[in-house]
């Protein structure tokens, strides 16, 4: 059950991007966490995956207690995991991760270098990822007469109302996805026109991404 039915966005794709500046080789990883138990296997994952680097600089926000945080590890303060959090808080993204790992190439780079570049890596790395926007939805059980079948999946599709998990019985079982601002017009247009033929439960609520 999601506590906090707000929209959000997070991440589509956990993805990785790089780029030299000044000898420095800064590799940027996003993942989607959910949990702090997930930030840290992800911080895990980088440090395996990408080993004796100098630096391994962070910020996170979590949707569930609306948690965010950074951390510079090692850089002079504000210089990594600030910018990097800036990123992910302008483009509202929460349940995400980005470690920028810095492999030190001798030449330093100062405040202001320092800054701009692990924000442009994190920015590198937002687009590949892509961002997908997290809508409250609910699940609805639908029992449809065969009868009604054909007419209730097309305009289900009209309508852009996902549905899944059909099940061949009786009466045709399936999961329908709404949108939690759109449930008191889908339960009007589905009564209204079966003559409450088709019957329906009302389930729990999910975040799906939006149209």
């Amino acid at each position: 059950m999601i506590r906090m039915m707000e929209c959000f966005n997070t991440i589509s794709n956990g993805i990785s991007a790089e780029q030299v500046i000044d000898k420095s080789r800064f590799i940027a990883i996003v993942a989607k966490v959910t949990n702090t138990a997930e930030v840290e296997s992800h911080m895990q994952e980088a440090k395996l995956g990408f080993p004796n680097a100098r630096h391994y600089v962070y910020a996170y926000r979590l949707f569930d207690g609306k948690l965010e945080k950074a951390s510079d590890d090692g850089e002079p303060q504000g210089t990594g995991g600030r910018p990097i959090l800036d990123i992910l808080q302008h483009r509202q993204i929460w349940d995400a991760q980005i470690i920028v790992v810095r492999y030190f190439g001798g030449i330093l780079l100062g405040t202001g270098g320092l800054s701009r570049a692990y924000g442009g890596t994190a920015r590198l790395v937002l687009e590949k990822a892509g961002i997908t926007r997290l809508v409250p939805t609910f699940i609805y059980r639908l029992q449809i007469p065969y009868s009604w079948y054909e007419q209730i999946r097309y305009g289900l599709k009209q309508k852009g109302w996902a549905n899944d998990k059909e099940h061949f019985g009786e009466n045709i079982s399936s999961n329908v996805y709404i949108p939690e601002k759109e449930t008191a017009m889908f339960e009007v247009w589905l009564d209204e026109l079966t003559n409450k033929q088709v019957v329906w439960e009302k389930r729990e609520i999910v975040m799906k991404a939006g149209l």
